[in-house]
């Protein structure tokens, strides 16, 4: 098949740093190539990827130090030039919530859209009533709830190369915060569990501009405990250790989380999540077997003693029948060759 990825431009394909949609992007673009099909990938000049790469910005718009950016104008510039080249493909898949909706409106049943956010926000609703068109994939099942009239082709859980994150047989002494400091994600949550159980916690995060506020006043003082640790920003080449190291990963959210890339990334080292019962979490979390979901902080505490004898060997192998890059790759090959209404291609793989 011909396929087209159009990533968002907010951070590199894979990102160098944090960053959750491209990375995915990454990993599904580099599997489909592994596959045989044609791929080519619109993003950012700073992509690292086996298709063939066509570059519409010259580096990511959050690390670039440029003082005023428009995203809105390079995800417009973007659109266009795919839209441009769009008898080239057999699919065109996007990443980029619904932005393209009016430009590929001609098109639509050549389209595929995975959402990669929540979807509860007061105004989407009545734009996906006027798009019903776009066929749409979810990144859980529970994350279509606010929207479940859309037009949903399928759920794919999103997945990584088996390659990516050493797998590390024992954990160590400490527990894991892996993400972004924000009040949804609660590590002011995580900080409390820690302290109940009486182990360290290392937070590796970033800290948008907009939650500067929320981590100066209610992060930054709780950090002040030989307990706690904050790392700051990690990248793929730090997170075997850093995740490998742990004894388990938390994930005390409280939010309608979409999927949580960073549970799987745990599991594809042998690590143990305790997450909280948001969102997709039950959907991601084989209770007992890969984590615990909890609904307290009594529960978390309890948790963390219990999983620390858990099979990491068997956590591993749930990552790789669940959630590998090529899984994800699969679940999407069947999405592209399900005919829609109104679309007749022939879908081909390349020599």
């Amino acid at each position: 098949m011909r396929i087209a990825q159009i990533a968002p431009l907010y951070e590199a394909v894979p990102p160098l740093l944090y960053g959750g949609t491209e990375r995915i992007v990454a990993h599904l673009t580099d599997a489909l190539v592994d596959r045989g099909h044609e791929v080519t990938l619109f993003a950012t000049a700073e992509a690292r990827t086996r298709a063939r790469l066509v570059a519409v910005r010259d580096r990511a718009i959050r690390l670039d130090p440029a003082p005023l950016k428009s995203d809105l104008a390079a995800h417009l510039a973007m659109l266009h030039e795919v839209y441009r080249r769009r008898h080239e493909f057999d699919v065109l898949h996007f990443h980029v919530d619904l932005l393209h909706f009016p430009l590929f409106d001609d098109c639509a049943e050549r389209t595929l859209t995975t959402l990669h956010g929540r979807l509860d926000l007061q105004d989407l609703a009545s734009a996906y009533l006027r798009w019903p068109h776009f066929p749409l994939v979810s990144i859980s099942d529970h994350q279509r709830r606010p929207l479940r009239f859309a037009n949903w082709r399928g759920t794919v859980y999103h997945g990584l190369p088996d390659d990516l994150y050493r797998f590390s047989p024992a954990g160590g002494d400490y527990l894991a915060f892996l993400g972004r400091i924000s009040p949804e994600k609660r590590p002011d949550r995580a900080i409390a569990i820690a302290r109940a159980a009486g182990l360290p916690l290392k937070i590796a995060a970033k800290v948008d501009a907009a939650d500067r506020a929320y981590f100066h006043d209610k992060i930054a003082p709780l950090l002040d405990d030989p307990l706690v640790e904050f790392v700051g920003e990690i990248g793929d080449t730090d997170k075997s250790r850093f995740l490998g190291g742990a004894r388990a990963l938390l994930f005390p959210i409280d939010w309608p989380e979409p999927f949580g890339l960073v549970m799987i990334e745990a599991m594809a080292c042998g690590t143990p999540v305790v997450a909280w019962r948001c969102g997709s979490v039950p959907e991601v979390v084989d209770d007992g077997v890969t984590g615990r979901v909890v609904d307290s902080h009594a529960a978390a505490v309890a948790a963390v003693a219990e999983v620390a004898g858990y099979d990491r060997r068997r956590i591993r192998a749930v990552f790789e029948r669940r959630f590998s890059a090529a899984a994800m790759a699969r679940g999407y090959e069947a999405l592209y060759a399900r005919p829609h209404p109104g679309r007749a291609l022939t879908l081909r793989r390349s020599a």
